[in-house]
């Protein structure tokens, strides 16, 4: 069976990065059909080629029609215009995995990484949520080792590209890295201080609690992905003057002791994940090494000397990739593979 496929914010960061992966070569379970990319009317009209094929942008509506046979669309768009748009997809008879907030905690909505909770995408009702890119990367390093031993606490602390703003953001770090050396004005616009040398412990809205709602997404999404309303996680978010790839240093609490040893054994077996600990030789995750790759990488797994049952991990992966279009790609692929895309009678999983 091939698949038809549709993407809403196909000029923007996560869209050209959904093509890009695309364009990489086949994927066995799923095959492209055909492939319609929809924008807003500013980029509307504009030509983009996928695999040798010439696509013409189309512009993006709110109408049923427009999105009448098509099997999968992504909608790598704002919040307000993914409330919008989601429902309308559903609608025509797609299923829509969404990449912005609008539908992460909606009890209904499944918010699905395909290599933690597969079950998960079973009860979709034609939406499906894509979690934040820096929840993503830390459940696919923490569920493996929270099946041989619960875990019980989460505290992180991450160092999160530029990119993860837009390619505004990466604009302006390479206009006042430049501007610093030519001795001009650091030019200012995307964030309240500059981010060349320098870091910026905000990312988005203030909450009012303590917290920016970077921090109280990746609480309540990691709660809601691993089934534990009642987990304790604890997060600080920092922008980073770097352009791709997000890091996160990782303490957890154990239920039981883990040796670090057996906790690399673990996730070398894990799907999607890649150890790389050999402090020693100085070998260790770095975002100039994860940018463009899919799989989250794990290193410098140590044991916690401030608390007998903790762990202590750095993580570090592709915002744009396994963070946001890669994990949608292996969505439609899950449901691809299960038959899932509509609803039917639950079966054993493919994950």
């Amino acid at each position: 069976m091939t698949y038809s496929i549709g993407v809403v914010g196909a000029t923007g960061q996560v869209g050209r990065e959904f093509l890009r992966i695309l364009e990489e070569g086949d994927r066995p379970d799923l095959p492209v059909k055909s492939l319609r990319l929809f924008a807003s009317e500013r980029s509307a009209g504009k030509r983009i080629t996928v695999r040798g094929q010439d696509h013409l942008v189309e512009r993006a509506e709110p109408d049923p029609k427009l999105f009448k046979g098509l099997d999968f669309v992504l909608t790598a768009i704002g919040d307000h215009e993914a409330r919008t748009y989601s429902p309308v997809i559903a609608k025509a008879g797609a299923l829509n995995v969404d990449k912005s907030n609008a539908w992460r905690m909606e009890p209904s909505v499944p918010l699905v990484v395909p290599e933690v909770n597969p079950r998960d995408a079973r009860e979709h009702h034609g939406i499906i949520a894509g979690p934040n890119c820096s929840t993503i990367q830390m459940v696919v390093a923490l569920w493996p080792i929270h099946q041989v031993n619960p875990i019980e606490r989460i505290v992180v602390d991450t160092y999160q590209a530029v990119s993860g703003t837009g390619w505004r953001a990466v604009d302006e770090l390479h206009a006042q890295t430049a501007a610093q050396v030519r001795g001009d004005e650091l030019p200012r616009q995307v964030y309240p201080h500059q981010i060349h040398q320098n870091l910026i412990p905000e990312i988005g809205g203030y909450k009012g609690d303590g917290l920016y709602s970077e921090e109280r997404k990746m609480i309540d999404e990691t709660r809601k992905i691993f089934h534990l309303p009642d987990l304790r996680v604890s997060a600080t978010c920092v922008r980073v003057p770097v352009a791709i790839g997000h890091s996160e240093a990782i303490h957890i609490e154990l239920e039981r002791p883990m040796q670090p040893d057996e906790a690399r054994e673990i996730l070398r077996g894990a799907p999607g994940v890649v150890v790389v600990d050999n402090p020693v030789q100085s070998e260790y995750p770095m975002p100039i090494e994860a940018a463009g790759q899919d799989p989250v990488y794990v290193g410098r797994v140590r044991s916690d000397p401030s608390h007998p049952r903790g762990l202590a991990l750095w993580v570090v992966g592709d915002n744009l990739r396994k963070g946001a279009a890669l994990n949608a790609i292996q969505v439609f692929e899950l449901i691809a593979r299960n038959g899932w895309r509509s609803p039917a009678v639950r079966q054993e999983v493919h994950a």
